[in-house]
C-alpha cells in the first residue's frame, strides 16, 4: 500500500522541503524496473536475448569450429576484419556466445538455454506464462546437463574428439573423462539411470507402475479377445457402466458385456477449474491522506512470560473398535478394484472456457488526481470547521467507483452531527452519492465516501484471473466485485446460501445476474452444476440457452430451459420442492447431512445406486425479475418460494433472485426473513433500500453496479465487474459446440392440482358489468376490501361479495382471510389492463 502524506504548505519544515527536492532528482528505482512500460521493455528484450542465443547456437553447429581462432584472436585484430572471417550468422557476438555456450560448456545442449531467456521475457512482458516458467527452467538446466553429458560418452567412444568435441562442450566431455576411468564403456549406466532419478522425481510414474501392480499374471495368462477389447477400452467402459460399478457380482457371467463407444480418450480436466490462461492481476496501489504524525500505540509484549503446554492424555478413553459390516467390506473390494466414482466420466473431453474469450482490462483508465484528492479533502475539512467540527486526522483509501475518507474528529464532537451534515458536505463537493459511515465498523473512524471524477471499469477478465479466485476452494465460488480497496470479494454461494438482489432499471441488476454465472460457469464442471434460470422479462437470459446440454435444468417435456411463462414457473418452484424432499430421503438413507457429505460418501462408493442413490449436482435457482412473478401470481410463486429458501441448502439448492421493486409487496416478510444475503444496487428512494436492506444507502448510490452488500450483520460497498453481451455469447458457443448430455437435467414431474387451470373456462359474460370499475377501484386503493365496493360505488353488501368472489376468479385480489382485507396482487393500473384485456374483460 502506497502512502502519500499531505500537509498545508504553512509550516513546512525547510529540511522536509530539502528532502523532497532531492527526492525529486534521485532515481526512481521502483518505477525504472516495477512499472508497466519498463515490465514491456525487460520482457521485450529478454525474447530477443532468447532469440539471439538460439540463432548462433544454432549457427555454430552447423558451421562446426570454423570461428574458433577468429574468437581466440578478438585482441590482436579489429572487430571489423574478425566479423568478416566470421561464419556464424550473428557475427562476432554470435561466435563468441557460441564458442563459450557450445564449444567450452555444454554442447549441442546449449541450444534448450535460450529457452528460459524466451519464456521469462514472454511472462514479464504480457503478464502470462507461456509455459510454466519454474518448471521449465529446472527441465532445462538438467537436460542441458544431461544431453551434455551423453554426447560427451559419444564423442569418447567413436574416438572424434578432435572433430566433434564441440558437440558435448567441455563440461560433456569432461564427466564422460572421468567416468571412463572407472567404469570403460559402462560409464553410459549413471547416464542412463540419472535420466530415470530425474524421471520418478520430476513426473508423475507412480500411476504407471500401479498399472502394472494391478495386473495378475496368475488370474487369467490366456486371455482372450474379449478381454483384450476390455483393455483396450477401460475409460469407455467406465464411463458406460458406471452405474453398475457398485454391483458385486457372484459369477463372472452375471457382469454385463461393456458396449464400445467410439470417442477419443481425452485427459479430463480437475473438478476445479483452472483455465488454460492466466493473467495474473497487479496490485493497486491505495492512496492514504495523512494529516497526523502521532506515532501509532505499539502493543506491549511480555517476551519472559512463559506458556506451559498441558497435554491430555486420551488413549485410555477410546471406544472399542467395532468389527466393519459385509457391506463395507464389499464397498472396500470395489473402492479397490475400480477406484473412487468419477462424475466427470460422463463428459471426459469437455474443456473449461478459457480467459481468452473475455476482453482484456484497458490500461490508459484515467486515475483519481492528487488534485481531485487535495480539493475534496479541504472542502470536507472547511464544511466541518465552519460548523465548528475540528479534525485531528484524515485519510483516503482510493477505489474503483468511490473514494473513503476516514476522519477523526477532536475529543468532545458527537458522531450524530457530523452525521446530519451529510447533505452540506454532498452541497461542498457538489457530488452525487455521498455516503456517511458514522462509525466506521472495528475502526474507530468516521467514514465518508465520495464518488470519483473518473470511475474505473472493472473488467470481469481482470477478476476471474485474479489469483484468489482460481485457487478458491469454494464450493460455489462468486465474484460480487471490488471493495473500495481494490480487494476482489469472493463469496461462497453454497454457504450465504441464497441470495437477493435489488436495484433500479439500468442500475447493473442484470449484469451481475451475469457476473455471478459466469464465474460459477468457470469454476464448476457441467456434472456438479445445474442452473434453472426463470426469465419473466424473455430478453436477459436466453443467451444461456446454448448451455441447454450442459449446465441448465427444467421440467420433462419442456421445449424451452429457458422459464418465461408464468404457469410454467409455478410449476417448475413446486418441481423443485419435490427435487428437494427427494434429496432429503437420500440423505437421510445416506446417515449424511449435507449434500458434499453425500457425494463424498457416494463417491467412495459406500452408496449403491440400485438403492436410488445417485451424485447430486448443485443446483442454483435464478429469477430475474420476481416483482412480475408476484402481481401474476402472488401466493402461489411466494409459497415454494419461502419453502425453498428455508430448507434447500442442505441439499444444494440455492436462490438468486433479483428484483427491480424491492417494495414488502414483493419482498414480502416470508421471503426475507430466509435470505440473510442481500445486495442492493442504486435504488429510487429510501424506503425501497430499507426494505432490501434494513437500512438507508442505496438510494445514494452512484449506479453503473455501485452497491451494497448486507451479509453477516456487515455492509460493503462493492464495484461490480462489467460483461458485455459479446463475452456471453462467446462463453456460450465455446460451451454449446463441445459434446454434451443428451438434454437438460430433468427435474420431477409435478402436473398440479385439479381445478388450476379453472380460470381459462371463465365466461366474461357471466361477470358482472361493473367487474372492472370496481378491479380499478381495487388497484388504485390497494385495499381488497368488499366494504370499499360498497362506499365508493353505492352498492349492496351482496352484490358487493359477489363482485369479490368474481375479482379472486380473476386474480386481482387473494383468497379469503377472514377479518383482514384480501391482498392485492396488482401494484400498477397498466399492469392491471393488461391483464383483464387478456381475460376478455373490457
Amino acid at each position: 500500500m502506497s502512502v502519500n502524506k499531505i500537509r498545508g504548505s504553512a509550516g513546512r519544515p525547510k529540511d522536509e522541503d530539502l528532502a523532497k527536492q532531492s527526492s525529486r532528482l534521485s532515481l526512481d528505482w521502483e518505477s525504472l524496473f516495477l512499472s508497466p512500460k519498463s515490465s514491456l521493455a525487460w520482457g521485450i528484450f529478454f525474447l530477443i536475448l532468447g532469440l539471439i542465443l538460439e540463432i548462433s547456437f544454432l549457427s555454430y553447429i552447423v558451421t562446426g569450429i570454423s570461428d574458433q581462432s577468429v574468437v581466440d584472436g578478438l585482441g590482436q585484430q579489429s572487430i571489423r576484419d574478425a566479423g568478416r572471417q566470421t561464419r556464424n550468422a550473428l557475427g562476432v557476438l554470435g561466435a563468441t556466445f557460441s564458442h563459450i555456450f557450445v564449444y567450452r560448456w555444454f554442447g549441442v545442449g546449449a541450444l534448450l538455454i535460450p529457452i528460459i531467456s524466451f519464456v521469462s521475457g514472454w511472462k514479464i512482458a504480457f503478464g502470462r506464462e507461456l509455459l510454466a516458467l519454474n518448471k521449465t527452467t529446472k527441465e532445462v538446466i538438467f537436460f542441458t546437463i544431461w544431453i551434455s553429458t551423453l554426447m560427451g560418452y559419444i564423442v569418447l567412444m567413436s574416438n572424434t574428439e578432435n572433430n566433434l568435441s564441440f558437440i558435448s562442450g567441455g563440461i560433456g566431455y569432461a564427466i564422460n573423462v572421468f567416468l571412463f576411468d572407472w567404469l570403460k564403456w559402462g560409464s553410459v549406466i549413471p547416464i542412463v539411470f540419472a535420466l530415470f532419478l530425474f524421471s520418478v522425481y520430476f513426473y508423475d510414474t507412480q500411476s504407471l507402475f500401479r498399472g502394472f501392480q494391478r495386473n495378475d499374471p496368475e488370474a487369467d495368462p490366456e486371455p482372450d479377445e474379449e478381454e483384450e477389447l476390455t483393455e483396450e477400452i477401460p475409460v469407455v467402459a467406465k464411463r458406460k457402466y458406471q452405474s453398475v460399478l457398485n454391483d458385486t457380482y457372484d459369477d463372472e457371467d452375471e457382469v454385463p458385456e461393456p458396449e464400445v463407444v467410439s470417442e477419443p480418450d481425452i485427459v479430463q480436466p480437475p473438478l476445479i477449474a483452472t483455465p488454460p490462461v492466466v493473467v495474473a492481476e497487479p496490485v493497486k496501489a491505495v492512496t492514504e491522506v495523512e494529516f497526523s504524525d502521532a506515532p501509532a500505540p505499539q502493543p506491549l509484549v511480555n517476551k519472559d512470560a512463559v506458556l506451559e503446554l498441558e497435554v491430555e492424555d486420551t488413549t485410555s478413553q477410546k471406544e472399542p473398535v467395532m468389527a466393519e459390516e459385509d457391506d463395507d467390506d464389499i464397498n472396500a473390494s470395489i473402492l479397490r478394484e475400480f477406484g473412487q466414482y468419477d462424475h466427470t466420466l460422463d463428459l471426459p473431453s469437455y474443456q473449461f472456457p478459457n480467459l481468452g474469450l473475455l476482453s482484456d482490462a484497458i490500461d490508459n483508465q484515467e486515475k483519481v488526481t492528487q488534485e481531485e484528492l487535495e480539493s475534496n479533502k479541504t472542502r470536507i475539512v472547511d464544511t466541518l470547521g465552519s460548523y465548528g467540527i475540528n479534525i485531528s486526522k484524515i485519510k483516503a483509501t482510493i477505489g474503483p467507483t468511490v473514494t473513503l475518507y476516514e476522519i477523526i474528529p477532536e475529543a468532545g464532537v458527537r458522531i450524530s452531527k457530523i452525521k446530519n451534515l451529510e447533505g452540506d458536505i454532498a452541497l461542498s463537493l457538489a457530488a452525487l452519492g455521498i455516503r456517511i459511515i458514522a462509525p466506521m465498523p472495528g475502526r474507530g473512524t468516521i467514514g465518508i465516501e465520495v464518488p470519483n471524477k473518473n470511475r474505473e471499469t472493472v473488467f470481469i477478465r481482470s477478476v476471474l484471473s485474479n489469483e484468489r479466485f482460481q485457487k478458491s476452494t469454494y464450493d460455489l465460488p462468486v465474484i460480487l466485485g471490488k471493495t473500495i480497496s481494490n480487494e476482489i470479494h469472493i463469496a461462497d454461494l453454497a454457504k450465504m446460501p441464497h441470495l437477493l438482489m435489488a436495484g433500479a432499471t439500468g442500475q447493473g441488476k442484470s449484469v451481475g445476474l451475469n457476473v455471478i454465472l459466469a464465474s460459477l460457469i468457470y469454476k464448476k464442471h457441467p456434472a456438479e452444476l445445474k442452473f434453472v434460470l426463470v426469465d419473466p422479462k424473455k430478453v436477459e437470459l436466453t443467451l444461456f440457452n446454448k448451455l441447454e446440454r450442459h449446465f441448465l435444468a427444467k421440467l420433462p417435456g419442456a421445449e424451452e430451459a429457458i422459464i418465461t411463462d408464468t404457469k410454467k414457473v409455478i410449476f417448475t418452484l413446486n418441481s423443485l420442492c419435490i427435487e428437494m424432499d427427494s434429496r432429503y430421503d437420500l440423505l437421510k438413507e445416506a446417515a449424511v447431512r449435507n449434500l458434499k457429505e453425500y457425494n463424498a460418501k457416494f463417491a467412495q462408493r459406500r452408496l449403491s445406486p440400485e438403492k436410488g442413490h445417485r451424485f447430486l449436482p448443485y443446483i442454483v435457482l435464478v429469477i430475474d425479475e420476481l416483482a412480475d412473478l408476484m402481481m401474476t401470481a402472488g401466493k402461489e410463486v411466494e409459497t415454494p418460494i419461502a419453502r425453498l429458501a428455508q430448507l434447500a441448502r442442505a441439499v444444494g439448492i440455492h436462490l438468486v433472485v433479483a428484483t427491480q421493486r424491492p417494495s414488502v409487496k414483493v419482498i414480502t416478510g416470508l421471503i426475507k426473513a430466509n435470505f440473510p444475503a442481500r445486495l442492493s444496487f442504486r435504488v429510487t428512494s429510501s424506503i425501497d433500500s430499507r426494505t432490501i436492506l434494513d437500512m438507508g444507502g442505496a438510494e445514494q448510490l452512484v449506479g453503473q453496479g455501485d452497491m451494497l452488500l448486507a451479509i453477516n450483520s456487515e455492509v460493503i460497498r462493492l464495484q461490480c465487474p462489467f460483461i458485455d453481451t459479446r463475452e456471453i455469447e462467446d462463453v456460450c458457443d465455446f460451451i454449446g459446440s463441445q459434446r454434451g448430455y443428451d438434454g437438460a437435467y430433468a427435474l420431477p414431474e409435478y402436473e398440479g392440482e385439479e381445478g388450476s387451470d379453472s380460470k381459462s373456462d371463465l365466461n366474461p359474460e357471466d361477470f358482472d358489468g361493473l367487474l372492472p370499475d370496481a378491479a380499478r377501484l381495487i388497484v388504485t386503493h390497494q385495499q381488497g376490501s368488499t366494504s370499499l365496493i360498497q362506499r365508493k360505488m353505492k352498492l349492496g353488501y351482496n352484490r358487493a361479495g359477489r363482485i369479490m368472489d368474481q375479482l379472486e376468479l380473476i386474480g386481482v385480489v387473494g383468497p379469503f382471510t377472514g377479518s383482514k382485507a384480501r391482498d392485492v396482487m396488482f401494484h400498477d393500473l397498466n399492469m392491471l389492463e393488461e391483464h383483464l384485456s387478456t381475460m376478455g374483460i373490457g
